[in-house]
């Protein structure tokens, strides 16, 4: 039986969606494919699949990124679906635990790639509302209400966004101490 569940997660909150998903496998629902908040799940063993996601460094064509996927797959494990970035990864889970990163340092750097990601988007949202209030202001035209949608989702983006940065920085302090 398919199961099609939309639900909206927030770029830096990549943890919760990962601790949803594998939540759903344990109650029977493996992931099959993704989509803009949109998740498609198949019926499984509770519990026999661990899911596993990560930000690829470039576009999912990219040669790096499939032999990277590869890589991965070669350990055992299986690339469900990638969107825009983001790929997914499932594999049974036989007594050992799968982790797509290893140590705070891997973690660090996958952070990074979420923060450039992320500004970038912030970026050109808060460009696009700055731009439209000063066509407002300056030119004399209509406020445009997709601008202030920009500029509002900007704002938002950049609250994530610092959030986000702290918390690396606190990942990045403890792997520090255990140098």
């Amino acid at each position: 039986m398919k199961k099609i569940i939309h639900k909206c997660f927030f770029i830096w909150n990549f943890d919760k969606e990962e601790k949803w998903l594998n939540e759903m496998a344990a109650k029977g629902f493996i992931l099959n494919s993704v989509g803009f908040c949109r998740y498609e799940f198949d019926e499984c063993i509770p519990g026999e699949y661990k899911i596993c996601m990560e930000l690829l460094e470039n576009k999912f064509k990219d040669i790096e990124n499939i032999n990277y996927i590869n890589f991965i797959e070669e350990t055992g494990a299986e690339h469900i679906s990638t969107y825009v970035r983001w790929a997914y990864f499932r594999k049974k889970t036989e007594g050992e635990d799968f982790r797509l990163f290893s140590d705070n340092a891997s973690i660090v750097k996958h952070m990074t790639r979420i923060i450039h990601f992320t500004a970038l988007i912030c970026g050109l949202n808060l460009y696009t509302g700055c731009y439209n209030l000063f066509l407002y202001f300056y030119g004399g035209s209509w406020i445009n209400l997709g601008g202030c949608i920009n500029l509002l989702l900007g704002i938002f983006i950049a609250i994530g966004l610092l959030w986000f940065i702290g918390k690396r920085k606190k990942i990045k302090a403890e792997s520090q101490i255990f140098e």
